[in-house]
């Protein structure tokens, strides 16, 4: 090879390099809000939401991964608590309850409403199925199941999967 051959070979690895480096990666995310119709809770129930992300990992090996988080709220819209957030891979199931009794409800039956908040990824597989349920407190016994079904892509199955 020639010196001046080398001095080019040399210049452009070193140029290609110094590009490679330079080049930032962004990532995008957005996120997507379901909402459970309102429902009715009683004096002696638990509202619980489950998330399940039923994703496998993608051909190139990105393991599966949603993330989010899940709140309720009461008749006037107000906020109760705080949201909880949850991570689940592959089969993993997040859930978050709501006891009546620690709601700040007062009588024997008021209506909320429950939203789970995705973070959509812009890589890496995510395919959330949600779930609303609400069941006797002391029994454990199950009163009323609401899927995602019908919400849209990723959840549960609805229009556009």
């Amino acid at each position: 090879m020639s010196k001046r051959n080398f001095v080019v070979t040399s210049f452009l690895a070193a140029a290609l390099a110094l590009s490679a480096f330079a080049q930032t990666t962004t990532t995008t995310t957005s996120t997507r809000t379901f909402s459970f119709p309102p429902l009715g809770l009683g004096s002696t129930e638990t509202a619980q939401v489950n998330v399940v992300n039923m994703a496998s990992a993608s051909s190139s090996g990105t393991a599966a991964s949603c993330t989010g988080s899940i709140q309720f709220a009461n008749a006037s819209g107000t906020v109760i608590g705080k949201a909880a957030t949850f991570t689940v891979g592959t089969g993993q199931i997040s859930s978050v309850t709501l006891p009546f009794g620690t709601s700040g409800f007062s009588g024997t039956h008021a209506d909320f409403v429950a939203s789970v908040t995705q973070t959509v990824p812009s890589t890496g597989p995510c395919e959330l199925v949600v779930s609303l349920e609400t069941f006797a407190t002391a029994t454990g016994e199950t009163h009323v199941v609401l899927t995602g079904q019908g919400a849209g892509p990723g959840y549960g199955g609805g229009p556009g999967r």
